[in-house]
């Protein structure tokens, strides 16, 4: 793998954490607990490996130029300002939610959980748009 294979890694790390987050939640409904404690974790595992790989990336590759005009270049920044504004919060709820799930404090992580979810599943969704709109279309 080489650097200029990151970003394509980025948006499958991207894709599976909001596949997990969806099927975390699927099971927590259906009230598989366990369940939803591994996936979560999981999806937890999935962004961090992303953190890294961004980081490494942009630290070697520095910003990415959006080569198009037009409206494709004003909804690419839409996405790409809401998505970066929302993704520096989501590394404190996910940490935040995960710690008052796993001590047991249930009441107090359900209160977090329905701001955290709905959050990073969006930023992890937009996050692959971002990737294809830079690198593929």
């Amino acid at each position: 793998m080489t650097l200029h294979d990151l970003p394509a890694l980025n948006a499958i790390l991207n894709g599976s954490a909001a596949v997990l987050l969806v099927i975390a939640f699927v099971l927590i409904k259906r009230g598989r607990r366990e369940a939803h404690k591994r996936v979560m974790l999981a999806a937890f595992t999935v962004s961090v490996l992303f953190l890294i790989s961004y980081l490494v990336y942009h630290s070697q590759v520095g910003s990415v130029h959006y080569p198009h005009t037009g409206w494709r270049r004003t909804v690419y920044f839409a996405i790409l300002i809401t998505h970066t504004i929302l993704a520096a919060a989501v590394p404190f709820l996910a940490i935040i939610t995960l710690r008052r799930g796993l001590k047991g404090l249930f009441v107090r992580h359900k209160a977090i959980a329905r701001w955290a979810l709905p959050i990073w599943l969006y930023v992890s969704v937009t996050g692959v748009v971002v990737y294809l709109m830079l690198y593929r279309f």
